[in-house]
């Protein structure tokens, strides 16, 4: 057919208007980079973002604070302000600040208000550990038991999460939802705005881990009136290992007191008065704790600007078109194999990779690796595939496929052993 032969690939990068930002990253020759969901590329703005504020501390060391091109006081709000449009907030909603599970931490203690009988966590089984290992440590540190109010929706499929499910388990106990925009496995993307108004509907707040949706997937957290949000950066955002993440919170809810309270949640104007009591910032800056980590920060500098450019919209729109092109590839050069495609195959539900299942999972993902194909393994028996539209071509989806054709016809995969690597 048409559509598995390299040239049709070839017509379709021909067409692609975001083809330009290719040449923006650091592409390792030969090499086919498809874990952009599990760490974005180095482009060439973000290494020359790290420079900038390197050298704002090479020539005003302590000054850097206030002086420079990017002053680190409020180079926190700077990010934000250019990160707003890919969460559809304002940009006083919003603060680059921690990690992932810091952010969590800090908004379940800043929201989670158990009274009477409303004592209840809601969260899915299919969700990241590590959000549920901080869900169950802000449980045990209101002396409650996470086996008994850590309510888990259950996956019908193993893959995938039915709306309608995670609303049943919205009952009269609960007091906080925090589920994820998209699952990390199956790359399913949930109704957040469904899933908002029946928590709101029945009085509980209700938050939502982006990790996986931004930077590839939009958002209207304000239109949908989420409470809360908070996600990593170093993902589709290209922030680098360790990026300083981010969270989101509803202006409705300023005001009240962060759950852990730190300096530089302070008032701006207040801060240094070093007062014995907190006057906290009016708006999201006030669930910051510690002293911006400035230098995790800056490659975000460089990697945002592309976002404003590019913007949101178009990203999915080849994002979509990438993941149906390997989907379709797939199928019709893949079939005798025994590869199911586990993640949502409508549009609408599907964020920014595949999810392929298959017994030998592991050791197909080391003879790819050998094959220089990047992906990711996913215990037990998952890979996940993410063509990201920055930097991915049409050309990279079809030379992955064929290189899958390769090893399972040639069975180049029984060289490794089925299990993960201490990295997966």
């Amino acid at each position: 057919m048409k559509n598995t032969m390299l040239e049709y690939a070839k017509k379709l990068d021909d067409q692609d208007a975001l083809g330009m930002y290719r040449d923006e990253f650091y592409i390792q020759r030969n090499i086919i980079y498809m874990d952009g969901n599990s760490l974005g590329l180095l482009s060439k703005r973000a290494e020359k973002s790290v420079l900038t504020l390197l050298d704002s501390w090479k020539q005003y060391g302590i000054d850097g604070w206030t002086q420079g091109e990017h002053p680190w006081f409020y180079f926190p709000e700077t990010l934000s302000e250019m990160c707003a449009p890919l969460v559809g907030a304002l940009k006083d909603e919003i603060i680059i600040t921690g990690s992932t599970t810091a952010n969590l931490h800090q908004l379940v203690a800043s929201f989670y208000r158990p009274e009477g009988v409303r004592t209840k966590i809601v969260a899915d089984e299919l969700n990241f550990p590590s959000d549920l290992y901080a869900i169950s440590s802000q449980l045990a540190l209101h002396g409650f038991d996470a086996e008994e109010n850590m309510k888990l929706v259950k996956s019908r499929d193993g893959f995938t999460l039915q709306e309608e499910d995670i609303i049943k388990a919205m009952t009269d106990d609960v007091a906080l939802i925090v589920l994820p925009s998209v699952l990390y496995r199956s790359g399913q993307v949930l109704d957040i705005e469904m899933l908002t108004k029946a928590a709101h509907e029945r009085n509980i707040i209700i938050g939502f881990d982006l990790c996986h949706s931004i930077g590839s997937v939009p958002h209207e957290l304000d239109k949908w009136d989420v409470d809360f949000a908070f996600w990593c950066n170093y993902k589709h955002v290209n922030g680098g290992p360790g990026a300083t993440g981010g969270l989101y919170v509803n202006r409705k809810h300023f005001g009240g007191k962060p759950g852990l309270a730190g300096w530089f949640g302070s008032d701006k104007e207040k801060q240094f008065d070093l007062s014995t009591h907190m006057i906290p910032a009016a708006d999201a800056s006030a669930y910051q704790i510690g002293t911006p980590n400035i230098l995790s920060s800056a490659p975000l500098l460089g990697s945002l600007k592309m976002f404003e450019e590019v913007g949101i919209d178009a990203i999915r729109e080849k994002s979509l078109k990438l993941t149906d092109y390997m989907m379709t590839l797939i199928e019709l050069v893949l079939g005798e194999y025994n590869f199911v495609i586990a993640n949502p195959r409508e549009s609408v539900k599907r964020g920014g990779h595949i999810f392929l299942v298959h017994e030998e999972a592991a050791r197909i993902c080391k003879a790819l690796k050998v094959h220089q194909v990047i992906p990711d393994f996913r215990s037990p028996n998952g890979i996940r595939l993410a063509p990201v539209a920055l930097y991915n071509s049409f050309e990279d989806v079809w030379k992955t496929v064929q290189i899958l054709k390769m090893i399972m016809e040639e069975e180049l995969y029984k060289k490794y052993e089925n299990k993960r690597d201490v990295v997966a």
